[in-house]
Order: structure tokens, then sequence, then C-alpha cells
């Protein structure tokens, strides 16, 4: 029998899960490598540090939490919506207390708060969001479903990502407001209970279709007796193997690496080298993902017609096109008035926002096709763990580049305890940032021009299983 057509408020409840968990991961990506260094005061090197190994671990995790949710087997919330309520409560408790460090304490202790509570908070995200992402696929196996799920989840994912600046202008309206901890305490409480409230909607709304799993999608008995967790790794290497999943796996995770250099340092870059205000850098974030979120109904018509491989690489050099014109304003920031430089900066960053919709969308929707044709091929349902080990491969390179900037602070002279940097720190920030992005953007253009699966071999295959379920028993 031919699969259900999703509802509309199947995609919408779905999407809106990603919003809480969106906004608490741009509050993080955004906000720590600034508030450890200049707000708790400890040096970018041990910073980097820290964030490598929670983000390395968050990688780890992925793959065991997949595994683990593959094989759940509740009658209440089937596969994965257990995961997610459980992480939702804790995650928010979770949130909270990472911002709350006792600002004054000892070094020691700084650091190692630092680095528990950030364990702690990549642990329950990934129990979050490893079933949310293997629950997309199971849902939505379908090639123009998965386009319109993952714009769903898009959306409300770049909702989550504008909150923390829309926040920040609110409880951080000073000139210096980013250095005020009680700020970045308040953002937090907000966050934690979007968290909550999300994750109950996303888990409730999504509840009838998530225990109905399409007929093609029913894992194999014997073959899955053969899967255990000691096979986690040997599964890892070989999924990597395959083309067109290490295509997109190591595309996806060059391209975060691009906007981890943007994000960990941009609010470095336009506190000491721009002089803006925390609500002009807020302004600016709005307005970069404010493009991001327009441009999700251009990118969702445009697979309609074209392959998702060529549609991503346009959006790519969009973003690679936007980040050379914020270049051009930081040689010149300096003949500008503060003011005039900001308004110059908002069509800038608002082009980089439409190139980077795409990234928030399409590499998610095209490794669902692989998973999705794999799943077709072999008979099994491990969304769980091919998810897992798509997050593990991008978490990973993640943590190498944070280490990595942690260390170029370092190089480059960045002083936490200084209100004001140096010129030539001035200059060592736009450098980390410019040529990081943009390097980390032209190779991940390069990956994806190897990605392999078209729009009509989905279509073509996913046409043969409905025919097949149509077909009486």
């Amino acid at each position: 029998m031919k699969k259900k057509e999703l509802s509309f408020s199947t995609k919408l409840c779905y999407g809106i899960g990603n919003l809480g968990y969106g906004a608490t991961g741009q509050t993080v990506s955004s906000f720590i490598m600034f508030f450890a260094t200049s707000v708790m005061g400890l040096s970018g090197a041990l910073v980097g540090v820290i964030i490598a190994i929670t983000s390395l671990w968050d990688g780890i995790s992925d793959p065991l939490v997949g595994f683990l949710s593959d094989r759940t087997k509740s009658k209440m919330f089937g596969r994965r919506l257990g995961h997610m309520i459980f992480a939702s409560i804790f995650l928010a408790i979770n949130n909270v207390l990472l911002w709350s460090a006792p600002i004054g304490a000892e070094k020691s202790l700084l650091a190692f708060w630092l680095l528990f509570f950030l364990l702690t908070q990549e642990t329950f995200n990934t129990f979050f969001a490893t079933p949310y992402a293997a629950l997309c696929i199971d849902i939505a196996p379908d090639y123009n479903d998965q386009t319109n799920m993952q714009g769903f989840k898009t959306v409300f994912s770049i909702f989550g990502m504008i909150l923390p600046s829309v926040l920040m202008s609110v409880f951080m309206p000073g000139g210096s407001g980013q250095f005020d901890k009680n700020g970045y305490v308040n953002i937090a409480i907000v966050n934690s209970a979007i968290i909550i409230l999300c994750g109950i909607i996303s888990v409730f709304g999504t509840f009838k279709r998530a225990r109905q799993m399409p007929n093609f999608l029913i894992p194999d008995a014997k073959k899955s007796q053969k899967s255990g967790f000691k096979h986690i790794l040997k599964g890892y290497i070989d999924t990597f193997k395959k083309k067109d999943f290490r295509v997109v796996m190591l595309g996806y995770s060059v391209c975060l690496i691009a906007m981890v250099f943007i994000s960990s340092v941009g609010m470095h870059l336009f506190t000491f080298c721009y002089h803006f205000s925390g609500f002009q850098i807020s302004c600016l974030m709005i307005c970069l993902f404010g493009g991001a979120i327009l441009s999700q109904l251009i990118w969702v018509n445009v697979v309609k017609k074209y392959d998702k491989k060529k549609t991503l690489i346009f959006a790519l050099s969009i973003l690679l096109f936007g980040i050379g014109l914020v270049c051009t304003t930081f040689l010149f920031r300096n003949y500008c008035l503060c003011d005039t430089m900001f308004y110059i900066c908002i069509p800038c960053l608002f082009v980089c926002g439409i190139g980077a919709g795409a990234l928030y969308s399409l590499p998610h929707s095209m490794y669902a096709d692989v998973v999705t044709m794999e799943q077709i091929k072999t008979g099994q349902n491990n969304a769980g763990r091919y998810t897992g080990y798509y997050t593990f491969t991008y978490n990973f390179s993640n943590s190498i580049a944070l280490l990595f900037i942690g260390v170029l602070l370092q190089v480059i002279g960045f002083d936490s305890s200084a209100p004001v940097q140096t010129l030539q720190v001035q200059a060592g920030l736009g450098k980390v940032v410019f040529l990081g992005s943009a390097i980390a953007l032209a190779v991940a253009i390069l990956i994806f021009s190897e990605y392999g699966i078209k729009r009509a071999d989905v279509l073509k295959v996913q046409i043969r299983e409905n025919e097949r379920g149509d077909k009486p028993v």
C-alpha cells in the first residue's frame, strides 16, 4: 500500500523541534568563545582545547546514540521520541548551568566548569539531535518530502539561530553589554524554556506518523541480528568507503568549518575591529539569518527543477561572494564612521545569508537521499546509525577547527583581559575569519562536485518501491 502523504501539521510540528535546539546550539557557537575568553578570562588556547574536547566527544557519542536509537523498542514512543523527550528536559537544565559560571573564581575551577558543562551539554544535544534527524528519514523517505521536511526544519533552525541575536539586543543593550555575565544567563533561561516547549510539540506532533514506518524500510530481522555494538566502528569505516556517503559527510564537514571560523571569531571581529555595540552585532546577525530564512523558498523551488548538487554549489558560491564583500568592508573600516560601516555591512551579511540558507538544508536532504537509497538496497533501517556517522564526521572536523582557532587567537596575540586590541591583533582576527572561511568553502565546493546521486535516480527507485507496495500480499 502506498504510504500516506505527510500532512502540513506533521511537517510543522517536526520543524518546530529544531527551534529550541537551534537556538541553544547557536548561542553556544556564537558566544562561548567570547564568553570564555572575554568574560571568564580564560586564555584562547585553553578554551580552544576545551571546546575541541567537547566537540570531539559530541562526534564520538553520535554513532553510539544512533545505534541505541535504532534498537530502541518502546511501545509508547517508538525508536526516536523517547530520547527526544529525555534530552529536552536535561538539556534545558544544563544549558542554564553552563552560563552560570562563578566569574572571579580560580581559573582552574572556571576551566573545569566550562569543560564539565560543555561535555554534558553535548551529550544531551546528541540524545536529541541524532534521533531527531533519523526521525525525518523514517517519516519522510520520499525525495520531494525530504526537501520539504528539511525546509521546515531549516526555517525553524534559522529562527533559532536568530533568537540569540534578538535576545542579545534585549539583555545586552549597552555598548559593552556583551561583557556582562547576567545577559548570557538570561538568554540561557529563555532558550531552555523554548527547548522544553518545542521538544514536547515535536514529539507529540509527529507521534502518530513516527510509529508508522514505511513498508520498504522495515528492517530484516536476520540481518539486524548480525549487527552489534562492537561493529559500530567497522560500520563507520564501511560507510565512509562508499563514495556518496563520503562526499556528503566530508563536504558538509568542511562547510561547517567555514561557519565555525565565522561564528566563533565573528563576535571578536565585530567587537574589537569594527567596534560595534552588542545591539549592532545582534542586528547584523538577524540580517544574516533573515537572509537564510528568506532564501528557503528559493532553494526549495530550485531543487524541484535542478539537482541538489548543482543548487548547493551555486549557493556556496554566493556565500563565498558575500564573505568577499564583508572582507572588503574590513579593509576600509577605518575610513568610515562606525555607524556608517554598520549600515554598509548589513547588505553584505544579507548576501551571506542567502548563500548560507542552502547550507542549512540541502546537505541534510542529500544525505537523507543517500541513506534512503542504501536502506532500500539492504532492507535495513539504520537511519539512526547513519545519522550518527554523519554527525560524528562533522563534529570531529569541528573539534579540530576549534582547537586550531584557539591556538590562532593565542598566536595573533589576542589578550582576553584587554578591552581594546592592537591593530596587529585586529588584522590577525580578520585573517582568521576571512581566509579560514574562504578556503574551507572553496574546498567544500570541490568535494560536493563529486556527488553522484541525481534526482531522477532517487525518484525512479522510489516509484518502483511504491508500485511494489501497491501489490497485494
